[in-house]
């Protein structure tokens, strides 16, 4: 009597340990890139600003009791308009426009407020990034500051 021992040879159990090993692979790349990403959605000082939170909130409601701040994007003039209230017309104004990028700090910049004679302020946005913006209008009339806060999107 003849036995013929021939074991037959199949690939599943190779296939099946590399689909693991190249899965387990794909998982440590993705989880060491987003560990490698910046975040860079809050201020570095948001501390001191959630102290301060108070204040802020005195400086929006001074802001809405003298009228709104408008401010808009005009994608045609490549520019964003900062339009102060009528009311503090002729009084002494000191203060900053902040344009903040939520997702990368490093474009970040800080202008003066100049308005006109008709309390409006010109920014151009040729140079700027497009995608989301946050314009933060900080300026005060003497004792009193205001602040006014939109998020615009260049594009």
């Amino acid at each position: 009597m003849t036995t013929d021992n021939k074991k037959s040879f199949t690939l599943w159990p190779y296939a099946i340990v590399g689909a693991m090993v190249l899965f387990m692979g794909y998982i440590a790349y993705f989880v060491t890139k987003a560990m490698n990403q910046d975040v860079d959605l809050v201020s570095k000082n948001y501390y001191e600003q959630e102290i301060a939170y108070q204040e802020h909130i005195d400086q929006v409601t001074r802001t809405r009791a003298a009228g709104d701040v408008a401010i808009a994007y005009k994608p045609e003039g490549e520019a964003i308009l900062v339009q102060l209230p009528a009311s503090l017309q002729g009084q002494p104004l000191q203060g900053s426009i902040s344009l903040f990028r939520p997702s990368d700090d490093k474009l970040d910049q800080e202008l003066p407020l100049q308005p006109g004679r008709d309390l409006s302020q010109l920014i151009e946005t040729g140079k700027l990034e497009k995608g989301l913006w946050k314009v933060r209008v900080r300026f005060s009339t003497g004792a009193d500051t205001y602040y006014a806060e939109e998020s615009i999107q260049l594009k």
